[in-house]
């Protein structure tokens, strides 16, 4: 501990703990504080204001449920209090941090690995320049909804962070395939890709994917509606440890899909492909028989699978946890009592929505009873569903929280009175 300190606590604190602890031993415990709880202390006294605000204890900032309206001074301050220690920052949503004190922040910060700047709007393709020039060991970076970034940022943070392994560019919708290139080839150990709601993504963009990441893991591309089974197909053949794969919203995609995730990435645990709609029973077949670790399905509004799917995935992934069926209106009580009795149903199976399941019954809820790690259930517009149903099964699963609706029963017409009679909504309304 420097000479200065060690003179503070002999000249000018005679607390008890004080006396008592060593100085270091303090400033370990200090360590393990969140930042509210430095703050604090390091208002008791003069020694606690130097323990607290050690850089030492500032190896991990999340300011996102401290203060979000912060001004770019005090990331700057901060970074001249953390300098070197500072190894994870997160600056989720605030608005008010701009180039300037992200600048001082990287000059002053050059060992950061993991850096949020999820909705700082204000941010351009200046920061991505300085994080380029003096912080080279950045492995995370989240510039989510960041919508002035465009590829210079890309171009940039693969010439001065070479050991990129995630990066989310969700909503910056001006990236296009040069900016993807540029990046994957100077970064080879990606692993996690968030490009949800990158709308000028073509399929040429995932051809240098699938070419240069062989460690992906994570590929999210929600909404980038102009991708095709043609870009997707490369993803599979050069992905091998591919573990989960959004393409909800890519309504352009088909089976042939389905097929080349089984066929080339059998580590496959999360798959949502929600609204693709051309997406069959022959395709999740394949799927099914292959990625047998797969935990997480979204295929809501998939309006062509049939319970064929629902055996398939009943038979092959017995990892199966959460399964969204909403508005597949093809599904029937045949397909969940076959989910029911499944190798998943005992103590896997935590979440099934069946939203809009026009064919649903009573019925279904009773092949689920023996599920008995169901912890939610989703119900809304299942018109053969009751609360009878509903009861019984919370016979069996108690905890189990269950989202359904019911139209209030509206009350019949007095007869013989003028008074006009409302049901209890109206007289609420």
């Amino acid at each position: 501990m420097p000479g200065a300190v060690l003179e503070m606590f002999t000249n000018s604190d005679e607390a008890v703990i004080n006396k008592k602890l060593p100085k270091e031993l303090l400033l370990r415990i200090f360590s393990f504080l969140d930042v509210v709880t430095l703050c604090r202390c390091a208002q008791v006294s003069r020694s606690w204001n130097v323990l607290a605000l050690d850089g030492s204890n500032w190896q991990r900032i999340d300011l996102f449920d401290f203060q979000r309206d912060i001004e770019g001074r005090v990331v700057e301050n901060i970074s001249k209090r953390c300098g070197g220690f500072l190894r994870k920052l997160s600056l989720r949503g605030c608005l008010g941090v701009g180039d300037s004190a992200l600048r001082t922040f990287s000059q002053n910060c050059r060992n950061i690995e993991l850096l949020s700047l999820n909705g700082c709007t204000k941010i351009t393709d200046s920061t991505c320049n300085s994080l380029s020039k003096f912080c080279p060991k950045l492995k995370h970076l989240d510039l989510a909804s960041c919508t002035s970034i465009t590829n210079l940022s890309l171009k940039a943070l693969s010439e001065g962070c070479p050991l990129l392994e995630q990066l989310n560019i969700s909503w910056c919708d001006q990236v296009t395939k040069d900016g993807i290139q540029a990046l994957v080839r100077c970064c080879p150990g990606l692993k996690g890709l968030f490009l949800k709601g990158c709308t000028q993504l073509e399929d040429e963009a995932l051809k240098h994917i699938g070419a240069h990441c062989p460690e992906l893991v994570t590929l999210n591309l929600q909404t980038c509606s102009q991708i095709t089974d043609e870009g997707l197909i490369t993803i599979c053949r050069g992905c091998h440890r591919l573990q989960s794969l959004c393409v909800s919203g890519c309504a352009n995609i088909t089976d042939a899909i389905l097929h080349a995730l089984g066929q080339n990435c059998p580590r496959l645990r999360i798959l949502e492909v929600a609204r693709c709609s051309q997406l069959t029973d022959v395709g999740f077949t394949t799927l099914a028989r292959n990625c047998h670790e797969l935990e997480k399905m979204d295929l809501e509004e998939c309006v062509q699978i049939t319970d064929g799917t629902l055996i398939q995935l009943s038979i092959h992934c017995p990892r199966l946890q959460v399964l969204s069926l909403s508005h597949c209106e093809l599904i029937t009580d045949d397909g969940i009592r076959h989910l029911g009795s499944g190798p998943c149903a005992h103590d896997r199976l935590e979440v099934i929505e069946l939203d809009n399941c026009p064919l649903i019954t009573d019925a279904s809820l009773e092949h689920l009873k023996s599920c008995h790690s169901l912890d939610r259930i989703e119900l809304y517009d299942c018109q053969q569903i009751t609360r009878a149903g509903i009861k019984r099964l919370r016979t069996h699963l108690p905890n189990i929280k269950v989202h359904a609706y019911f139209a209030p029963v509206t009350p019949p017409p007095s007869v013989g009175g003028s008074r006009q009679r409302f049901c209890r909504c109206c007289v609420l309304l």
